[in-house]
């Protein structure tokens, strides 16, 4: 770490949980992103402001003047413009430090075997149920950690499911793949702006802890925000031997 690193990550060098030894693990990481609007967007900032070394950023979509009511990442001069570029951007103008790798297609399940198997650490930022099971099937498949958010309406929920902890369930654990859940879209059912940065804004701290070794992750609970009464709520989750993805015999 050279003096100005030293400077511009003074304030995390500080605390006794990343010191200089966490805030250079953070340096040397990778982490990927898939989804880059209202929960990627604080994702991405916080984790290149914190000094990230590599960031791949994952989305197919172009920038709408209806994502700046939440999508921070994002700016008019930028309406028209693919998501990835505008956050590749962002992130620069932040911490010109960082390298951004742009990926402007969806996340299939091709793709993110390649990409899981190149991170340290994924953050599921997307929004809809058939990317989370793809993203959570490469992390299990290659035994990445996963930080997963969602937000609608008034409502978030944020969990950490690392298959390098034997005692870890993984996102189908929870959400049975084989099982039809309506979609829940925030173009028909809305959500409150400020909701998706406190849910993006966790995912990034969950991140950093992995990365850096700091605190305890959020693995094995299931923690619910009510925007509404600005409430949290934590469930324990256990691990599903009969699991599709990580029981056995898989």
């Amino acid at each position: 770490m050279n003096d100005d690193q030293l400077l511009r990550y003074s304030r995390h060098i500080l605390l006794d949980d990343i010191g200089v030894e966490g805030q250079q693990r953070i340096l040397d990481s990778h982490a990927l992103v898939i989804g880059a609007g209202g929960l990627g967007s604080p994702v991405a900032l916080y984790l290149g402001s914190a000094g990230v070394g590599r960031l791949t950023v994952v989305d197919h979509d172009t920038v709408d003047v209806t994502n700046l009511q939440r999508q921070i990442a994002h700016t008019m001069a930028r309406v028209g413009a693919p998501k990835v570029d505008s956050i590749r951007q962002a992130v620069t103008a932040l911490n010109p430090e960082v390298r951004v790798q742009t990926v402007q297609q969806r996340a299939d399940a091709t793709l993110l075997t390649e990409l899981v198997a190149a991170a340290d650490v994924v953050l599921d930022c997307s929004d809809n149920y058939a990317t989370r099971q793809a993203v959570n099937a490469a992390c299990v498949q290659q035994g990445k950690p996963l930080v997963s958010g969602a937000a609608i309406r008034f409502d978030g929920q944020l969990a950490v499911y690392d298959p390098r902890d034997a005692t870890s369930p993984c996102y189908a654990c929870v959400f049975d793949p084989r099982e039809n859940f309506e979609e829940a879209l925030c173009a028909t059912m809305g959500v409150f702006a400020p909701l998706v940065g406190i849910i993006g804004t966790l995912q990034a701290a969950e991140a950093l802890k992995l990365l850096s070794g700091a605190g305890t992750p959020l693995t094995g609970r299931l923690l619910m925000l009510d925007g509404r009464h600005m409430a949290f709520n934590e469930v324990q989750l256990p691990r599903n031997p009969a699991c599709p993805v990580c029981g056995q015999p898989h």
